[in-house]
């Protein structure tokens, strides 16, 4: 059983970097947070992100293109 609504997917050849990653924003803030309070993205380094992000996408029902946007997200941030 999972916490989110399956996502739909979101077409990657249209879509610019910087709406990629406003998307992966989207996508965080959305489908993660409707089963935890969210960490903020600077909180852990690009390698720990992976592992982080490959035990949760599955949970959230992400698709493969919408783990990389959230991935590419998360790691774009700066303190």
């Amino acid at each position: 059983t999972s916490c989110t609504k399956t996502q739909k997917p979101v077409a990657n050849t249209t879509l610019s970097e910087s709406e990629r990653l406003a998307q992966g924003k989207t996508i965080y803030e959305s489908a993660c947070k409707r089963c935890h309070d969210l960490p903020n993205p600077t909180d852990f380094d690009a390698t720990k992100w992976v592992g982080i992000m490959n035990s949760m996408a599955p949970k959230a029902k992400l698709t493969d293109d919408q783990h990389k946007m959230v991935y590419d997200y998360v790691v774009s941030v700066k303190p």
